[in-house]
């Protein structure tokens, strides 16, 4: 039973509420601008209800109405209680629904009795309330109180709760099962984006082998997942689900399959990038363990495979011989338990099988993960990364931090973990050693760096010079040296490539020709309305040059990109007039487009993309795309351009790389025109070239 507070106005929900027409007592809907007459300790919940997700949080679902009680207020490093006026226990049951961290005691609510805690509860480290219930037949009659917990500052530090309420009703739902033999290579599981989210389950005589949070759809699904069951084959898995009534659908409409139910138009969906990762269904963010091994670049990243939102996070795959045409592969790591999630790391190639983890004739690949219930883990594969190994020793670094980067430092010949770490109150990455990638030693540690650490060294273009690259996943980096054990930097001050959507890159190890190749996560680009959500951006290769302001890092496209020009608009030495649209004939959603300008006299120029402006201040000197602007001084009296446009992104690259933007956008769909404009002033466009664009989906 779930009755909306329709006394809210008058009561504000905060203050213990009279029985209401529909037999319940409101012990709190959270709805005023303060709590009432419940008191607070400590700063978690802040001084009054939240309004939804709290600044720097995920976005937060289940609550009813506006408000809850949200003890992020100062993230998951603050503590503190909300605890309610005395009432009595005159109901069946306390019906309450509660998310946030799974920790018992620590993250919770509680009902107090005689002074005595006897019922608590926990969320399930997700930011979906749900539905719970506390049988109250032992002590009716009795006074009591509600006191909401939050002593924990770890990760997912924090509770949420919303509508308490007493009643005669249980709301909390129960469990289904359906039990499948497996006969097909996967299960289609039916989504419905918004409905509420669901812990289901496999279980294999009994034993729990997989566990995952998903918008289970009751009735018409708005997509499919596909969940691969191969290594059950011929073997009967008992499904369950949480939280469902007694009519639920979901669980029936799950179907088995040797393909992705309702795939027909894969790749070719209205929104779907055309030459930027995407994973065919669900979720993506930080790409992990990028290595080049046996003729493939391998994409891993973190992974939704269940759904639109974050969540679940599994090391999804992708294989390519080109960087643009990709391969989606089975998944690579899943976690060990729920909520012991496989965050960021890395991977490497063993070529003189250090690790002793060889099997065959091919040469390891080993990968490094944060298991956020463990710490930083080692897995291995044998068969070119298609199955991993856990280290049986594992966790083989425990810390409070995460995102392990590997690398082998030849001069020392020796392992090298760079990974984020927080101690002191204060945020470092630190350095850590070893032989044999299973026994590490802590070496040093340099403060100011936040998640996602890569390390790699670069020569300097046009010598045999060569410096060490310090890069974290804000896209800010430093130059210095590295000996293996600590990085010295060239000069305090951090320098920034990229801006914009772009987040947590790391670069290839391994690649051939000796190419520095980055791959970053185009953060914030969604798909609102597609099976899919966020991208990659598109695979750069790193240089190191110098400039008039100190040795800077470069990104440009790699020159694979080629490989999907199709027809080509060419323009030159022409004088481009306020007005003027020499592209006027040009239409379409997909580009490759280099131009050259000589400012002269205008104030701006640029291009118009599908209704979208991408303008150069010459005033100013900086480029801009929506709300992303970057610095950006012309080179011998010349601005150069390269813009990608993709179905869910523009990217900018000026001065061959000195600055790097990702911008998400999804134009109209009925706007497929292209314009290159000058304002205030002619300006002089040295040279044009537009290259409509192939899919990267179709074979090359």
């Amino acid at each position: 039973m779930r009755p909306r507070c329709f006394w809210a106005a008058f009561l504000l929900c905060l203050a213990i509420a009279p029985r209401s027409a529909h037999g319940d007592t409101v012990l709190a809907c959270f709805e005023g601008a303060d709590y009432g007459g419940w008191k607070t300790t400590g700063e978690a919940f802040g001084p009054g209800p939240a309004r939804g997700a709290l600044p720097g949080q995920m976005p937060v679902s289940g609550y009813v109405g506006h408000g809850l009680a949200n003890s992020f207020f100062h993230g998951d490093g603050s503590v503190g209680t909300l605890t309610s006026p005395d009432f009595h226990i005159n109901y069946r049951y306390l019906n309450f629904l509660i998310g946030g961290g799974n920790h018992p005691g620590k993250t919770c609510l509680n009902l107090v009795v005689d002074g005595k805690v006897v019922c608590t509860a926990t969320g399930r480290d997700s930011e979906q309330l749900i539905w719970r219930t506390f049988d109250l037949s032992g002590w009716h009659g009795k006074a009591a109180h509600i006191e909401i917990v939050d002593d924990e500052k770890g990760g997912w530090g924090h509770v949420l709760v919303d509508e308490i309420r007493l009643s005669d009703d249980k709301a909390e739902l129960g469990p289904a099962s359906r039990e499948i033999m497996v006969e097909k290579r996967g299960l289609n599981l039916p989504v419905k984006k918004g409905a509420p989210k669901r812990k289901m389950r496999y279980l294999l005589d009994e034993k729990t082998v997989r566990e995952f949070e998903i918008e289970l759809a009751d009735g018409e699904p708005d997509y499919w997942v596909f969940d691969d069951a191969s290594d059950f084959n011929g073997k009967k898995l008992r499904i369950e689900v949480d939280d469902v009534g007694p009519d639920f659908k979901g669980l029936a409409a799950v179907e088995q399959g040797d393909a992705i139910g309702g795939g027909d138009d894969l790749y070719r969906e209205k929104h779907r990038p055309q030459f930027h990762f995407t994973s065919r269904r669900g979720w993506l963010n930080d790409p992990n363990g990028l290595v080049y091994s046996d003729g493939e670049y391998h994409l891993f990243y973190q992974h939704n495979p269940y759904g639109w939102d974050w969540g679940n996070m599994h090391w999804g795959h992708a294989v390519s011989a080109d960087l643009v045409h990709w391969t989606e592969l089975p998944i690579a790591l899943y976690p060990r338990r729920f909520g012991d999630w496989c965050f960021s790391g890395s991977a490497v190639v063993d070529p003189q099988n250090t690790s002793g983890f060889q099997e065959g004739k091919a040469k390891p690949l080993v990968a490094a993960y944060t298991s956020t219930g463990r710490g930083e883990c080692i897995a291995y594969s044998n068969d070119r990364g298609r199955t991993w190994t856990d280290f049986k020793e594992d966790p083989v670094v425990k810390h409070n931090g995460r995102d392990p980067r590997l690398l082998w430092h030849e001069p020392t010949k020796q392992w090298v973990m760079a990974v984020y770490d927080e101690a002191d109150g204060k945020r470092w990455i630190a350095f850590y050693t070893s032989r044999d990638l299973k026994k590490w030693e802590c070496q040093s540690r340099i403060e100011g760096f936040f998640e996602c650490p890569d390390l790699f060294e670069l020569p300097v273009e046009g010598g045999a010079a060569k410096k060490w690259v310090l890069y974290s996943g804000d896209a800010k980096y430093v130059i210095g040296d590295f000996d293996g054990k600590t990085f010295t930097p060239d000069a305090k001050d951090k320098q920034q490539l990229w801006y914009g959507n772009f987040y947590a890159a790391q670069t290839y190890s391994n690649a051939p020709d000796g190419r520095r190749i980055q791959i970053g996560w185009g953060d914030g680009i969604v798909f609102p309305d597609m099976p899919f959500n966020q991208q990659m951006a598109f695979p750069c290769r790193l240089t190191l040059h110098r400039t008039a302001d100190g040795l800077r890092m470069f990104a440009e496209p790699v020159q694979e990109i080629e490989s999907l020009h199709a027809k080509k608009h060419a323009l030159a030495d022409r004088l481009l007039k306020p007005g003027d649209n020499p592209l006027a004939e040009v239409s379409g959603d997909l580009f490759d487009i280099r131009a050259e300008f000589e400012p002269a006299g205008a104030e701006a120029f640029g291009f118009t993309i599908r209704g979208v402006p991408v303008v150069y201040d010459a005033k100013k000197q900086e480029i801009s795309c929506r709300n992303v602007t970057a610095p950006l001084k012309p080179e011998d009296g010349k601005v150069r351009l390269q813009l990608l446009v993709d179905r869910g992104s523009i990217e900018i690259f000026g001065a061959g790389g000195r600055v790097a933007l990702s911008v998400g956008v999804i134009p109209a769909d009925d706007n497929r025109a292209l314009e290159v404009f000058s304002r205030g002033g002619a300006v002089k466009l040295r040279s044009l070239e537009a290259f409509e664009m192939k899919s990267a989906w179709e074979a090359p």
